[in-house]
């Protein structure tokens, strides 16, 4: 294996303390680097101890610095090891696939394609870039996903699929990892237009790979797919994720802004009880334009409203197979 340059630590507060106390201490020559409380040089290696509690270690001399000082006086053990090499993948070339959106009632389904390198990746790591579903603030998300499109330019890739299309596309092919298996194709060929040789891509186990490979056209059908669980570890992907989570809440937001109304995430009593006042506001028909009208929550605002589903359309009559089997069960107790 190559030897590595470029190392990431997250460390505690006490660790913190004690890589300052080092560094002060030692024949290291201070620099001015943003947003850090504490940055040096040395002549093979620069070590930066950001605000976050993230440590980044660049240059040749970098993996002496990690072995003669790092391990033995500030993580006090060899246990903990460094990402490149636990992982060596993830600096090199590849894209993550991620999506939001899709246990949610209101909104719309997003996917996401990120490409990242070894230059990208070390800058994602300095923004703590990590699982979307581990930040659990919106402001924090909507300012982490618009800096990392920034970051990108053009090295990344939307499917957004709004509430209208999204309940057209289920209607078709009724299933949910078929439509997420068309979109995260569609994601992995938009960003092949710009980054034609990427080798791999990587994603969360969803459902088969077949369906992702199948609905590949010609330029992604030599790229190496991997789903795994927990895929989110991966850099990659947790970027596709939080810029899929910020273009999520944004579509919730322009929502807001057409029907003058809140529309909260996920599909709790609370979700339930936000349908139901819409559509006996606007008329349950708004549902097609705003909900997965295959959740089962859209059968219990219909009731609610005194409607069943033949005001939907066609595009708001597929339900989940859970849903359906539910409603035969009903029905054969009622017989």
């Amino acid at each position: 294996m190559p030897s590595k340059n470029s190392f990431t630590f997250k460390l505690n507060l006490d660790q913190q303390n004690l890589l300052a106390d080092v560094l002060r201490q030692g024949n290291y020559r201070p620099v001015n680097v943003p947003h850090t409380k504490i940055a040096v040089k040395t002549p093979d290696c620069s070590i930066s101890l950001y605000n976050s509690g993230k440590c980044l270690i660049q240059g040749k001399g970098a993996e002496e610095f990690i072995s003669f000082v790092m391990e033995p006086l500030v993580l006090q053990s060899v246990e903990l090891g460094y990402e490149d090499l636990a992982n060596p993948d993830e600096s090199s070339p590849h894209m993550g696939i991620d999506e939001s959106g899709k246990g949610d009632l209101f909104g719309p389904l997003v996917v996401v394609g990120a490409y990242v390198d070894e230059g990208l990746v070390s800058k994602m790591r300095d923004m703590d870039v990590r699982d979307s579903k581990t930040i659990t603030s919106d402001n924090k998300a909507l300012d982490m996903g618009r800096a990392l499109r920034g970051l990108l330019g053009n090295k990344f890739s939307v499917v957004k699929i709004g509430p209208s299309a999204y309940n057209r596309l289920y209607t078709k092919m009724r299933s949910v990892n078929t439509m997420l298996g068309w979109a995260h194709a569609r994601a992995i060929e938009n960003l092949l237009e710009n980054v034609p040789t990427c080798p791999r891509a990587i994603s969360d186990q969803f459902g088969s790979k077949k369906q992702v490979e199948q609905a590949l056209l010609k330029k992604g059908r030599d790229i190496e797919l991997i789903q795994r669980h927990k895929a989110e570890s991966d850099v990659a992907v947790a970027a596709a994720s939080i810029i899929a989570r910020e273009l999520f809440l944004r579509g919730l937001y322009d929502m807001k802004q057409k029907y003058g109304r809140e529309f909260p995430k996920g599909a709790s009593a609370r979700v339930r009880d936000a349908a139901i006042l819409l559509a006996d506001d606007k008329g349950p028909e708004v549902l097609v334009e705003t909900t997965k009208c295959h959740f089962k929550t859209v059968d219990e605002v219909l009731k609610a409203v005194g409607k069943n589903r033949s005001c939907l359309g066609p595009d708001g009559q597929a339900m989940s197979r859970a849903s359906k089997w539910r409603k035969k069960e009903r029905s054969s107790e009622a017989g």
